[in-house]
């Protein structure tokens, strides 16, 4: 019975999600409602609320795995490694399956955020709490303070070479880059990005054999 439920709610969800991309892609941004999505899916206002309570993120949908992905990686690192080398093999591995989170978008989808200054602020809003969560992850790893300096400052140089990246991506989008020019490009450029943190992170936060998993956090705390 609970498993049926959560299929209910997982169809109700995508069925939200669709019809606000189609949406999106039609009125833009601005140019759609809550109202809209709600009967262009065929549920109630308040069900779309329920799910999405910030009309931003029936745009950016899969937000929650934007903000915390990262950290996530950093605590599940493996034994010896480093949470710039956790940071570094997961975004290569999103970038081996082409993980349309890293950037890679339809161009409609792209002009939707071009054209909206709610969604570019929500976007930076999102990297900036990735890089907190990020923060707080690497702090438990390395017993510090969650407001330490150190920890925040190489969660901040992880978290701009991920912004940054995800930039790159969706400017190569404009210029009508097919996906596999995007993500070649992507895996070409974030090797050498993150190999120019070696010196700084290549030693810090690396996991020991009887240390255990950091918790990260559910969410976009500040």
């Amino acid at each position: 019975m609970a498993q049926l439920r959560e299929l209910k709610k997982q169809q109700t969800r995508q069925a939200i999600t669709h019809a606000a991309t189609v949406l999106f892609m039609e009125r833009g941004f601005e140019g759609t409602t809550i109202s809209d999505v709600a009967e262009a899916a065929g549920v109630s206002k308040m069900t779309v609320t329920n799910y999405f309570p910030r009309k931003e993120d029936l745009f950016f949908d899969m937000h929650e795995e934007v903000v915390t992905g990262p950290a996530r990686a950093v605590a599940a690192r493996r034994a010896d490694e480093s949470a710039l080398d956790a940071v570094r093999r997961d975004y290569l591995a999103a970038v081996e399956r082409h993980d349309p989170l890293l950037g890679w978008t339809r161009p409609g989808f792209t002009r939707v955020i071009d054209d909206s200054p709610v969604l570019r602020a929500r976007l930076r809003e999102l990297f900036d709490h990735q890089e907190q969560a990020l923060s707080v992850v690497i702090a438990e790893a390395t017993g510090e303070e969650p407001d330490a300096f150190t920890p925040r400052h190489a969660a901040a140089q992880l978290g701009t070479v991920l912004r940054l990246l995800f930039a790159e991506a969706q400017r190569r989008v404009r210029r009508g880059a097919a996906e596999d020019e995007v993500f070649a490009l992507l895996d070409a450029t974030a090797r050498a990005a993150f190999a120019r943190l070696e010196p700084s992170l290549a030693g810090y936060a690396v996991r020991t054999a009887e240390f255990g998993d950091a918790p990260v956090p559910s969410g976009e705390g500040g």
